[in-house]
């Protein structure tokens, strides 16, 4: 490439250029659309093609017909926003005019699979009341697509992203389900998995075929010579299941990248057909109704020669260009990201122009650490470096998802703390194992070293925190302690900053159900642990008073009800405080019209926090908490309940509007 292609002045001549020469041909091609809406299209287009060639040009320019392939993506592009439904273009108006609407505190997230939870997708739309009743506006379905039988890595390895797995439904259900969702103020999320396929894909099964055009759209060798030298430096994902990163195929006789199963194939991004046909597989689903799409696997996207292949800055290229692409033909819709990665590099990829949302690895494993160590520095310290973001992004807090818990804090932070890292994290597994003297869990450990003892965890957010053991036992006062710390922990999402995700059963306390080791197609992944069928009846004793389920339950709305219902949690910022107890992780959230101190015990046992120390952080005596109405005086000391949860507002509101500081 020439050094005059990288210079921005040669940029805006080509960019400029090429769209001028594209914009009459597409107008050529869809000439059906009427002028007033095409000048809505075209705007957009004009205002994002220059970035969007920039990026392109950064990644394709190596190929000869750069710009055969610019224009078919552009093609591609507007033919999925002309085929876009009417309704979706008039959300595309309403959130063009507020692109912050997820940064809402009205926004409640829920995670579940279709199947586990309601049988299928029209199953689904049948369970709306509940949904409502959570106060979900958020709902992440697992991916619904249709995927091999058998292993599919739970949904993860698509056989075709236009298909839905007939026992789920058909694409027209989501549709519908979509829309029914739309009309009761409910999001849709799923699943975009771009950096693998499934090899019953078609274009996989072409490549099995011996067409070199489709060979091209995955990573394969003749020989182990290049495989061998990029495992010199990538790291295997699943070691004991599937070491390296390659698979050899004998029907082709080549090696296939496979960073994850044998059977999820790699795409080729250096290829731009890949580009633009995973492009197309996006727009598609946007047009279904999708209102968020979770990028899975980020980081793994790009490989280049000598490095681990994650992280890379192409990575990062193919998602912008991907967000452009959004902004021009569906901007009604923005990405997730899933990076469990390194903390630094989980920051990378929030930004308005990558993904908006983000879930917080993080924030879930050190809140787990807490409620293990009963002490919140780690937390608190890692939290006051890591939680701040892009003001027009968020992050997606969750406790439990349909995932492991991996323990993906950082070395770093840990060592500034004086924590032994590899020690701790042992400790941890051992903890949520059930195998530590003072553990309250019952875990199992995922995807476990047996030579070095390293695991990620596996159980439901009741199993882990203690309350199984508690109903076991027949310990009335431990159940009371671990209902307190599910709805501790879910306070802290709730309250903190983005959106709280609520993962399927957790709002009704539900066990580990271990009865996934009588099934040959998930006896060897114990996450099938934390995703059991959703038990209908067993939920009806939310509305039984004095059930562990009715008091999880209540407190789950009664949080809900605290964030709606407050102005501090409105697209407001977060200020982690040292509140001087080991015990109590405490942050402020500042609106001009009101101010909240949030408190969170970890410890079991009382304790309290110095009067001195609320009057240095600006606080009145007399304050009312917002989960109880209970107005507390605390000239000498704040006490609190083990595992108490405290949202607190001042007494009265003062002449500038705020109510927690004077």
């Amino acid at each position: 490439m020439s050094p005059s292609t990288h210079r921005p002045d040669w940029i805006d001549r080509q960019s400029r250029s090429s769209f001028e020469r594209i914009l009459p041909r597409l107008r050529d091609r869809f000439p059906q659309v009427p002028e007033p809406e095409w000048e809505v299209f075209t705007a957009r287009m004009r205002q994002y093609f220059r970035p969007l060639f920039e990026l392109l040009h950064e990644l394709y320019s190596g190929h000869y017909d750069f710009f055969y392939h610019l224009e078919n993506i552009m093609v591609s592009a507007t033919k999925m926003w002309v085929d876009r439904p009417i309704e979706m273009k008039g959300l595309d108006a309403q959130r063009e005019s507020d692109p912050g609407w997820y940064r809402s505190n009205q926004m409640v997230g829920y995670i579940t699979y279709a199947d586990r939870f309601a049988g299928d997708l029209n199953g689904i739309r049948e369970k709306i009341p509940f949904l409502k009743e959570l106060g979900v506006n958020y709902l992440h379905i697992m991916p619904p697509f249709q995927c091999p039988e058998g292993d599919n890595d739970g949904g993860y390895a698509i056989s075709s992203y236009r298909e839905i797995d007939p026992a789920l439904g058909t694409m027209e259900d989501l549709s519908q389900l979509a829309t029914d969702l739309r009309n009761h103020g409910i999001s849709l999320c799923l699943d975009f998995i771009y950096n693998h396929t499934a090899d019953e894909h078609v274009w996989a099964r072409k490549a099995l075929q011996g067409d070199p055009e489709f060979q091209d759209y995955y990573r394969m060798y003749d020989d182990r010579t290049i495989p061998d030298q990029f495992e010199e430096t990538v790291n295997a994902v699943f070691p004991d299941e599937h070491p390296g990163s390659f698979t050899y195929r004998s029907r082709i006789r080549k090696w296939v990248w496979t960073t994850f199963k044998n059977y999820q194939w790699d795409l080729n991004y250096e290829n731009p057909v890949v580009f633009s046909k995973m492009a197309e597989e996006m727009l598609f689903l946007a047009n279904q109704g999708v209102d968020i799409l979770r990028l899975d696997a980020v980081a793994f996207v790009w490989k280049r020669l000598g490095t681990n292949c994650e992280n890379l800055p192409e990575a990062h290229k193919i998602i912008q260009a991907f967000n452009l692409l959004i902004r021009i033909t569906a901007p009604a819709l923005v990405f997730k990201s899933e990076a469990i990665v390194h903390p630094n590099e989980v920051a990378k990829y929030i930004d308005p122009g990558e993904c908006q949302l983000s879930y917080n690895p993080t924030l879930m494993a050190l809140l787990w650490n807490a409620a293990a160590t009963r002490k919140v520095e780690f937390l608190r310290h890692s939290m006051m470096k890591r939680f701040s973001i892009d003001p027009d992004c968020a992050w997606v807090n969750y406790i439990r998802c349909h995932d492991d818990i991996g323990w993906t804090f950082s070395n770093e932070d840990a060592e500034e703390i004086g924590m032994n890292s590899h020690n701790h994290r042992h400790f941890l597994v051992q903890f949520y194992t059930g195998k530590h003297e003072a553990s309250f869990a019952r875990g199992l450990p995922f995807q476990e070293n047996q030579r070095t003892g390293d695991a990620r965890i596996s159980g439901s957010t009741a199993s882990l925190a203690g309350l199984e053991l508690a109903l076991e036992q027949g310990n009335a006062e431990a159940a009371e302690v671990a209902v307190r710390r599910i709805l501790l922990m879910h306070g802290v999402i709730f309250t903190i900053g983005g959106i709280p995700l609520i993962y399927a059963g957790d709002s009704v306390g539900t066990l580990n159900d271990y009865s996934f080791r009588d099934d040959p197609e998930h006896e060897g992944d114990s996450r099938w642990v934390h995703r059991p069928k959703f038990d209908w009846e067993e939920a009806k004793k939310r509305f039984e008073s004095g059930t562990y389920q009715a008091q999880i339950h209540q407190g789950i709305l009664k949080l809900g009800q605290v964030r709606r219902n407050n102005a501090a949690f409105d697209r407001t910022e977060t200020e982690i405080i040292d509140t001087q107890n080991d015990h109590v992780f405490g942050y402020f959230r500042h609106h001009p019209d009101q101010t909240a101190l949030i408190l969170a015990n970890f410890c079991d046992s009382p304790t309290e926090l110095s009067g001195t120390r609320l009057r240095q952080l600006g606080l009145r005596r007399t304050l009312t908490d917002l989960m109880t109405g209970q107005v507390i005086t605390a000239s000498d000391a704040l006490h609190m309940e083990g595992c108490r949860f405290m949202v607190l507002v001042g007494g009265r509101r003062n002449a500038t509007g705020e109510n927690a500081r004077e």
